[in-house]
């Protein structure tokens, strides 16, 4: 189509697709990252706020007068002011508050006014945040251990055998152990091999050596490969085939799930094949040469 002949809505169509490839990856990646904080921000230090806030309300009337804050000193005003308020909301909250003696009203006054100063100081809303982050820490440091692992082990085998949560418990830990790459489901290296017929090339990862049935009726060692699917690959179908059937390719995993994720459009440059390149029956590409020895 001619320069001139391109309408208003081709061009339109054109850039506004062009802008949502280049912006769509940061916009997502900096939605995914809020969302992660939100979620730990409510889930886990929000609840440390609040134990911490609760710890300095216990603590208080420990101390001496001269330490206590203004917050902590309730006027008779105050509390009848409290009362009042209480009787004004007429919640099934309130009701039960007010039921209660002037010493446990008094607590909760200073419950509430210490959380009101504790919003209005913008740090002390990180707090929960950085204790959350030290326990991380130290939990990582404790459990990675020799001793630390041997206890985690038996901790996850108790989990394991409690009813609902041992079905759901072993693929969130899995799906966890792939967002913080901790393992690689497995995969020891990448596999070229003839699929679904002769003549069509799949890629596929080596999980493990193939089952005695299998190496059996082919007469020689077999290998069970997981086959990604596209845009997904950590989701596809597992096969088992005799070893010399595969070719050993030169691509890390983490290239090869870049390869299947973006449906073949990231290639590293030595497996690129250019016009330079002679194409010979039987090589795969001009690269290093791929022997078909297994793992």
């Amino acid at each position: 189509m001619r320069k001139e002949d391109r309408t208003f809505w081709a061009d339109f169509k054109r850039f506004f697709l062009r802008g949502l490839a280049i912006l769509l990856p940061s916009v997502l990646t900096i939605w995914i990252v809020v969302q992660l904080y939100l979620f730990v921000d409510r889930q886990v230090a929000s609840p440390i706020n609040a134990g911490i806030r609760a710890s300095v309300v216990w603590v208080m009337p420990r101390l001496p007068d001269r330490y206590q804050p203004r917050w902590f000193n309730v006027t008779e005003r105050e509390l009848a002011e409290f009362r009042a308020t209480l009787h004004q909301q007429g919640t099934p909250e309130s009701r039960a508050l007010l039921r209660r003696n002037d010493a446990d009203l008094r607590n909760e006054f200073r419950r509430q006014e210490f959380a009101r100063f504790w919003e209005s100081q913008w740090y002390l809303r990180f707090l929960g945040l950085v204790v959350a982050i030290v326990l991380f820490y130290l939990a990582g440091v404790i459990f990675g251990g020799l001793f630390g692992r041997a206890l985690y082990q038996q901790m996850e085998r108790f989990i394991t055998r409690i009813p609902v949560i041992k079905q759901v418990y072993p693929h969130v830990k899995q799906v966890v152990d792939l967002i913080l790459g901790e393992k690689q489901m497995a995969f020891s290296k990448v596999v070229l091999f003839e699929y679904p017929r002769k003549g069509i090339w799949t890629i596929g990862f080596v999980t493990n050596s193939g089952m005695k049935a299998v190496a059996g009726a082919a007469g020689e060692d077999a290998v069970t490969i997981f086959i990604p699917s596209t845009p997904t690959p950590f989701t596809g179908f597992t096969i088992t085939l005799p070893r010399s059937s595969t070719i050993d390719i030169n691509l890390s995993v983490d290239e090869a799930i870049r390869f299947v994720l973006t449906g073949g459009v990231l290639i590293p440059e030595r497996q690129r094949v250019v016009a330079a390149d002679t194409i010979v029956p039987g090589k795969l590409s001009s690269g290093p040469v791929e022997s078909r020895e297994g793992t």
